[in-house]
């Protein structure tokens, strides 16, 4: 559920990083690497952002859907190290796989026992949730074997983002329908970012970026706007509608002043830190659609998240 192609944020090959001798890391550390450990503050968020447009409080089962969603997170990031490993070993000899630091059969083994232990959660927290994390983890492999690359891949990508909102939504209230405009609003940022991602190993045109940046204006107008016809619930809280504005500039700024230079000089070192800001800014927009939907506890449980996230990536790189 990574919301790019390629991995974001990532430096040239020439341009020294943290973290890459392998001499000086552990087994925790190389698996940290592995499963990018700061990434996970950005998923817990969708299931909450779910849960909210139900109407109904976050209880065990919404609990249930944030593990299950961690799960496949974590299963789809040991996959996606599993199949660059060859391309890996000649552009990111640092990483995990290549450097020797975690054996290849170890990493596919974790992707199938992390995806299983997700679907399992999924199937605990009830039918309606399973029925929508078997797709969600069909679409990570998918998207991991074969789509990467492809036409494709950002669609996909924005699939399982939209997925994984509507896991938390059907597991607190049984039913997709009231997330779909939240999870079409996810899955359209995660588009934007994905496809921005092409061009963050050698650079490219600044449409793309130029284009992202447009669709992250638009989201963050609609987030401000006063739910209606849209199917969502209406806020109920005076504070939620102040907060879901302040999280909305906080969406923009995040995702939008990268994309802005990225424009400017489509770079890879700037299109790496364009794709950065627009998985970061995945927090902040799921704040946003929970307080949205009248869900101030849950849109400051997820705000919270997101310098939890940025201290982590200080230690361990998200790419």
């Amino acid at each position: 559920m990574r919301p790019h192609s390629r991995r974001p944020d990532r430096p040239s090959t020439t341009s020294p990083t943290p973290n890459r001798s392998p001499r000086a890391s552990t087994p925790a550390r190389a698996w940290a690497e592995l499963l990018r450990l700061p990434a996970l503050f950005t998923v817990p968020g969708d299931a909450l952002a779910g849960a909210a447009t139900t109407g109904a409080r976050p209880d065990s089962r919404t609990l249930l859907a944030i593990a299950s969603s961690l799960c496949l997170y974590e299963g789809g990031m040991a996959l996606n190290d599993w199949a660059d490993r060859t391309e890996d070993a000649l552009e990111r000899p640092h990483r995990p796989l290549p450097s020797g630091r975690i054996r290849p059969s170890a990493a596919l083994t974790a992707a199938g026992a992390l995806t299983a232990a997700g679907l399992a959660l999924a199937a605990r927290a009830g039918r309606p949730a399973l029925t929508v994390a078997v797709p969600l983890a069909a679409t990570v492999w998918a998207y991991d074997l074969a789509l990467k690359r492809t036409p494709a891949g950002p669609a996909a990508m924005a699939t399982a983002r939209g997925l994984d909102l509507l896991l938390g939504a059907t597991a607190t209230g049984g039913s997709v329908h009231p997330a779909l405009p939240a999870a079409l609003t996810l899955a359209t940022h995660t588009l934007a970012v994905t496809t921005v991602s092409r061009g963050e190993t050698r650079g490219g045109s600044p449409l793309a970026p130029l284009a992202a940046l447009s669709t992250t204006g638009t989201l963050a107008w609609r987030l401000t706007r006063t739910p209606g016809a849209s199917g969502e619930a209406p806020s109920r809280h005076p504070a939620a509608d102040a907060l879901r504005t302040a999280l909305a500039a906080a969406f923009v700024t995040t995702s939008g002043r990268p994309l802005l230079h990225a424009a400017l000089n489509p770079s890879p070192p700037l299109t790496q830190r364009a794709v950065g800001g627009g998985i970061r800014a995945m927090i902040p927009l799921q704040a946003a659609l929970a307080a949205r939907s009248g869900a101030l506890t849950s849109a400051l449980l997820t705000a919270a998240l997101a310098p939890a996230a940025r201290h982590f990536a200080r230690r361990v790189s998200v790419t």
